[in-house]
């Protein structure tokens, strides 16, 4: 088979401990899933049924343990902003899978950031219309290596946050989600049918902020290790 162009390389990330990499296919967000960044962003947090946005599978950015990324500042925003998340990856192909069974489909964890042209999002908002102007624009979603759950278990409970430029301004615990990782794979798994490849990230606490050209994000989830995000200045 012959292309008009060259295909586009397949975004893939590291796995710690190996020499393979998980391939991207979809990357899911759920929205408002911690009661209290539910309320900074001036909605109910209570359980109503999860809501889900997209980001392109080429939005994501690998970073390798102990490297640090160079976000390029976005274009047409003013309010870029951060959000630490618990990112859960796809290895086994489902549909309407129970929450009993849902963490069978989970191949691994890592630690994400969901960045977010915050100004365009709220004016989206405003007018009724798609958000993928303020979440799926390019290099929005770094993503550290991913940790399988045959070595690290899987992630219900444990630290989140993130510090920036060496304050702490996100703090919370995964077992705080409203809906939890199970049943989040569970409620998708009935919009869509979940193959390996797809990223989910799961959420953010409260606390998230802007960022400026120059500022340094160190992001941590317990188990997970770090990951280091500079916008670059």
């Amino acid at each position: 088979m012959t292309y008009l162009f060259t295909p586009p390389e397949l975004v893939a990330i590291p796995i710690v401990g190996s020499e393979q990499k998980f391939p991207v296919r979809r990357v899911y967000c759920v929205g408002r899933n911690y009661a209290a960044h539910a309320r900074e962003m001036g909605s109910d947090p209570s359980r109503e049924p999860p809501f889900f946005f997209c980001k392109p599978a080429d939005a994501v950015v690998p970073v390798l343990a102990g490297e640090t990324y160079q976000l390029p500042y976005p274009s047409e925003t003013n309010n870029l902003h951060y959000e630490v998340e618990l990112v859960a990856v796809i290895g086994k192909k489902g549909s309407y899978i129970s929450p009993e069974e849902a963490l069978d489909h989970v191949w691994g964890y890592a630690i994400g950031l969901d960045m977010t042209r915050r100004d365009l999002q709220a004016q989206m908002k405003e007018n009724g219309r798609p958000w993928e102007i303020g979440k799926a624009f390019d290099y929005s979603a770094p993503i550290g290596p991913i940790y399988p759950a045959s070595k690290v278990g899987h992630i219900i409970e444990g630290n989140i946050w993130l510090a920036l430029n060496g304050q702490i301004k996100q703090q919370g615990n995964i077992k705080d989600l409203i809906w939890s990782v199970a049943e989040t794979v569970a409620y998708l798994s009935k919009l869509f049918t979940l193959e390996p490849g797809d990223v989910i990230f799961t959420g953010t606490p409260e606390g998230v902020g802007k960022v400026i050209p120059g500022d340094k994000m160190k992001a941590g989830i317990d188990n997970l290790g770090e990951l280091w995000v500079d916008v670059k200045a």
